[in-house]
């Protein structure tokens, strides 16, 4: 009989192993056929009820293709189920070609698998040349944490201070601008993995 890793180092693998599944769009009846598991036995995982063994990990591991401390979050500070980010360990995000004007940093770039995509954005003056808008599937939350912004949502333009925040559909064609005398910060929170891709 194989031995069973245990907590700490499994005690949030149920949370990660749904959340993996969902960020590949697999059904549990897809990563049966990809790891060779029972679709029954994955869900017992994925619940909790069950604590796979060193030889279930790694065909875990395998079938995400990812190490096996990826797959647990053991590494960095806190694991992936924690992910501390400082100031001066923003990853700025450099996209060529797009967004002409600004400017982004991922501030949860140490987590692997997210429901939420957070970064901070420091949005163009109104005369710079930026594209018109930014749709994309999901929704989206923004805090201006510094300056004052512009933000056209849909055809309707809404001026925020610091401290105001907006939330809204994302598939709405949006565009944000600096408008104050001061450089703008904007924490913005969206919900598609895919959004900073």
């Amino acid at each position: 009989m194989e031995p069973c890793l245990t907590p700490p180092y499994m005690q949030n693998l149920p949370y990660r192993l749904k959340a993996l599944r969902r960020l590949q769009r697999l059904s549990l009846d897809q990563l049966a056929q990809r790891s060779g598991l029972t679709k029954s036995y994955l869900s017992k995982l994925e619940r909790g009820v069950s604590e796979p063994s060193i030889s279930t990990v790694l065909k875990l591991a395998e079938a995400y293709s990812m190490g096996i401390s990826e797959l647990m979050g053991i590494g960095e500070e806190g694991g992936d189920s924690i992910s501390v980010v400082r100031r001066n360990e923003r990853t700025p995000l450099d996209r060529p070609g797009r967004d002409a004007g600004y400017r982004y940093e991922a501030v949860a770039g140490k987590r692997l698998v997210k429901s939420m995509n957070p970064f901070i954005v420091h949005p163009p003056r109104e005369n710079q040349a930026a594209p018109d808008s930014f749709p994309h599937s999901g929704e989206e939350f923004m805090l201006v944490l510094k300056g004052s912004v512009s933000i056209t949502i849909g055809g309707q333009k809404f001026d925020l201070d610091t401290g105001d925040s907006v939330y809204f559909d994302s598939e709405l064609p949006h565009q944000l601008r600096t408008i104050g005398p001061d450089d703008a910060e904007v924490l913005v929170v969206a919900t598609r993995d895919d959004v900073m891709s």
